[in-house]
C-alpha cells in the first residue's frame, strides 16, 4: 500500500512540477529555470542530508558508474518535460510521458536490466499498453 501512495504522490508532483517549471521557463528562460529548479532541489536535499542522512558516500566507489547518471537524467527530464508541456499542453504531454515511462520500464523488467528482477511481459501487458496508446489518440481526437 505504501508503494501505491508514494507512486500517486510522485505522479502528482511530476505533473505539478512540469507545469510550474514550464511557466517559470516562459518567464526567465529554460536553462535559467532548470538551474533554479536543480539549485533549490540541491539546497533542500542538503538540508535533508544533514538532518536525516544515514548512508555513506564511501560506498560510491562500489556503484556501477552508469548509475551515477541520475543527475544528468534529471536535467534532461526537466528540459524535455518543459518542452513537451510547452508545445503539447500538460495533459497530452503527461499522457505521452506515462506511456513512454511504462514502455521503458517494461523493457527494463523484460530484460532484467540494471540489476532489476526479470518480469515476463506477455500478451495482456501488451494489450494494456495498446489501450493506453489508443486512449491518447482518443484523448487528443478533435471530433
Amino acid at each position: 500500500m505504501i508503494g501505491i501512495i508514494f507512486s500517486i504522490i510522485a505522479g502528482l508532483c511530476m505533473s505539478f512540477q512540469g507545469v510550474f517549471n514550464t511557466r517559470l521557463g516562459e518567464k526567465i528562460g529554460t536553462i535559467e529555470a532548470n538551474l533554479f529548479v536543480q539549485g533549490t532541489g540541491l539546497i533542500l536535499t542538503l538540508i535533508l542530508f544533514f538532518i536525516a542522512g544515514k548512508g555513506s558516500f564511501k560506498n560510491i566507489v562500489e556503484v556501477n558508474k552508469l548509475y551515477l547518471l541520475g543527475g544528468v537524467l534529471g536535467v534532461a527530464i526537466i528540459f524535455c518535460v518543459m518542452g513537451g508541456m510547452k508545445f503539447l499542453g500538460p495533459s497530452y504531454a503527461v499522457s505521452i510521458i506515462l506511456v513512454s515511462q511504462l514502455l521503458s520500464a517494461a523493457f527494463i523488467d523484460a530484460f532484467a536490466l540494471f540489476d532489476s528482477e526479470k518480469i515476463i511481459f506477455g500478451f495482456y501487458k501488451i494489450i494494456g499498453i495498446a489501450i493506453m496508446v489508443l486512449g491518447i489518440v482518443i484523448f487528443k481526437w478533435k471530433g
